[in-house]
């Protein structure tokens, strides 16, 4: 097949990808422009983010086959539109699962033990003790919400510091297992002192995370967000950060993501959130190290080859 890759990946892809017989376009600068004048031509699509795969360039690429998504989130995909042309979609979440689920735990350890803050002071000659004691996670109990590839690979990172693992997740059932409860969403709000986002962006979980939903857990709780953003709001993190009813947050991923086009609203909202020494952030890299950029490559050919050779 011929396969248009229109963003960046690592150098391993195109051997890949030939040693399977394709013939590899590598064009990680393309416009959208550019691959709307081109994509006919190509029986497959490899894609990260650059532009959204919607119905005005999915109906221009009359010979797809399959496209792959080197990443988990499908939010930027018309995922019907697939469907009714028989369109095969590949993703790559079992390829940064482990990237992830390391960096949400790296987060919370960071929160929990003030790193941040430490590290800033020390370097400025500040040697205070009392104002950087710590909290333990052991004899917690860390809430899971989405129990796919992200939420079972943070678990299983979990099962050795003393935690109790409550899980939820809407469209799965019979998941659990030793040191892994599954719950209701009532009885993880019920029970949680730690809530660790893994769900997908969809119409459904945009915005889910309200201040009343907050409001209604029991405890006062850690956030840790590696999933997407839209899913909680600046206005209810600082809300709810205010209020004690989040003692922290680690956030990878934020409401909007292109800080240079925020909203004069979302601006005033981000530069609150940002003066919280309870609020540890980066940049969407939880899914992104080294290992991950390789391995995600594998995942995706290997579902090729499952699928056409």
């Amino acid at each position: 097949m011929k396969i248009l890759i229109i963003d960046e990946m690592h150098e391993s892809i195109t051997p890949m990808l030939e040693n399977l017989g394709h013939s590899v376009t590598y064009t990680p600068a393309i416009t959208r422009a550019e691959i709307l004048e081109r994509v006919s031509q190509f029986e497959g699509l490899i894609i990260r983010s650059k532009t959204p795969m919607d119905q005005e360039l999915l109906s221009l690429a009359t010979k797809l086959k399959f496209i792959a998504r080197a990443g988990a989130g499908l939010d930027q995909i018309d995922l019907e539109y697939l469907e009714n042309r028989d369109i095969k979609l590949f993703h790559a979440a079992k390829g940064n699962r482990d990237s992830v689920a390391e960096h949400a735990l790296g987060m919370m350890l960071a929160l929990f033990n003030q790193l941040k803050k430490a590290d800033s002071e020390v370097r400025n000659g500040i040697w205070d003790r009392e104002g950087n004691r710590g909290v333990e996670l052991k004899g917690k109990t860390v809430g899971i919400l989405g129990f796919g590839n992200m939420g079972k690979a943070f678990a299983k990172r979990l099962q050795g510091f003393g935690v109790k693992i409550v899980a939820y997740d809407k469209y799965k059932k019979g998941f659990g297992s030793k040191g892994i409860e599954e719950v209701s969403w009532d009885e993880l709000k019920s029970k949680a002192d730690i809530l660790s986002i893994h769900v997908p962006l969809t119409a459904e979980t945009r915005n889910l995370l309200t201040f009343e939903e907050l409001a209604s857990f029991k405890n006062s709780i850690w956030l840790i967000n590696t999933a997407r953003g839209e899913v909680i709001s600046f206005d209810t993190l600082n809300k709810a950060l205010d209020r004690g009813i989040l003692n922290g947050a680690a956030l990878d991923v934020l409401e909007n993501e292109k800080v240079k086009r925020f909203t004069e609203k979302q601006k005033d909202e981000f530069e609150q959130l940002a003066t919280k020494a309870n609020v540890l952030f980066s940049p969407h890299v939880a899914g992104w190290t080294f290992e991950s950029y390789e391995k995600i490559n594998k995942v995706l050919v290997e579902n090729i080859k499952k699928s056409f050779n």
